[in-house]
């Protein structure tokens, strides 16, 4: 997968956010199986202040989030729970963007006693399968998409981040 990574905020570094970016988005098209070296995603990395603007700007919510994803076409199923279109591979396979902010994410991973990088991870798989046709708007299709994000995770080596 061609990962094109915008580092806003320094602190990212620290964390190898590039390698982290290509391998959650990469694990997330593998799982569905798409062959990720097709496709395009741009993340970028920034700070609360930064994601609170784009939130405002695109949702109309004037706080912080952790993770924003505008996917690049409409792939979602039309029936709740079933499967979204997947994308098929060809020239100007971008699937969109996402934005990720680290203060939140940062203060997500110590309330939830887990490493930031897993926490990254799983919101950068997140982010992919939104880009992908994927939500959780109602149960069913929260159902799908958070199974997809716990198998794939585990796939990584991380914990179910759903579990209580």
């Amino acid at each position: 997968m061609s990962v094109d990574v915008i580092i806003e905020d320094p602190r990212w570094v620290a964390l190898d956010f590039e390698t982290l970016a290509v391998v959650a988005s990469d694990a997330a098209l593998t799982r569905l199986g798409l062959e990720a070296s097709e496709f395009e995603v741009s993340i970028l990395a920034c700070d609360d202040a930064r994601i609170a603007v784009l939130n405002q700007d695109f949702r109309a919510k004037s706080t912080p989030t952790n993770v924003l994803s505008w996917p690049s076409d409409e792939r979602a199923a039309d029936i709740p729970g079933d499967m979204p279109e997947m994308p098929s591979p060809g020239p100007d396979n971008e699937l969109g963007d996402i934005a990720i902010a680290y203060d939140t994410c940062s203060r997500e991973a110590a309330e939830q006693g887990k490493p930031v990088a897993d926490h990254v991870t799983h919101l950068i798989v997140h982010g992919t399968l939104h880009l992908l046709g994927f939500d959780h708007e109602n149960e069913p299709d929260a159902a799908l998409m958070e199974g997809l994000e716990t198998e794939i995770l585990g796939n990584l080596g991380l914990a179910d981040p759903y579990r209580e």
